[in-house]
């Protein structure tokens, strides 16, 4: 299956981003395509499984994003999304409201997760953070004094490049925020968790399966 028509909003003349949308139901990717469009993305390429978007992946120009819904005809989405952003691009997971899904999807190096192909989500992954988390992106675990505390899905990623071996100059470059805004997170994270220490924030949140 060859990459379907393109999708512009009328009237924009500097496109905000181009969208790889990976999905193999095609009307819920009309869909997609079309809500993506209308939010603001400068062109939607849409493929229907997860070798075509490895395809297009490898022999194509990157998109500044790619949207991947899970449920693909021949699995490995989650596969896929890990692929990608080993190779650098941004992911958006699109999938059921489950908690537990969404947090494999973020695990596995999505930034963001909807659960609904349409809907105020979809402007939220355009805008300049890119990760708009949902309320079933957030992830539970102990603080150093055993209490629950809530991860919102930005810090979970945040912490999760951390136990990546990323400085905060490289986090923002990677979830698209300034190195202001990572210490900020990094900050919250550590009022929450009850340290300030990097290694234990890794440590609390490896031991809580949030992160990998």
């Amino acid at each position: 299956m060859a990459p379907s028509e393109l999708f512009a909003p009328a009237g924009e003349q500097q496109p905000r981003l181009s969208v790889l949308l990976v999905d193999g139901d095609a009307r819920r990717r009309e869909l997609m395509a079309r809500s993506l469009a209308e939010a603001g993305a400068g062109a939607v390429h849409e493929v229907g499984s997860s070798d075509e978007a490895r395809r297009r992946a490898s022999d194509g120009p990157p998109c500044d994003l790619a949207v991947v819904e899970l449920t693909l005809p021949d699995g490995g989405a989650l596969g896929l999304v890990n692929e990608l952003r080993l190779d650098g691009w941004r992911t958006v997971v699109l999938g059921p409201d489950d908690h537990a899904v969404a947090e494999a999807a973020f695990r596995a190096g999505a930034l963001a997760y909807l659960s609904s192909p349409s809907g105020p989500g979809v402007h939220h992954v355009l805008e300049a953070d890119t990760a708009a988390p949902t309320p079933t992106g957030s992830a539970r675990m102990a603080a150093v004094d055993g209490a629950p505390r809530e991860l919102s899905a930005r810090e979970v990623q945040v912490v999760q490049s951390v136990a990546d071996g990323r400085s905060n100059a490289e986090i923002g470059e990677a979830l698209g925020l300034s190195a202001l805004t990572v210490k900020s997170h990094l900050s919250r994270i550590g009022r929450k968790l009850g340290t300030g220490d990097r290694a234990q924030m890794v440590a609390l949140a490896m031991r809580a399966r949030v992160i990998h």
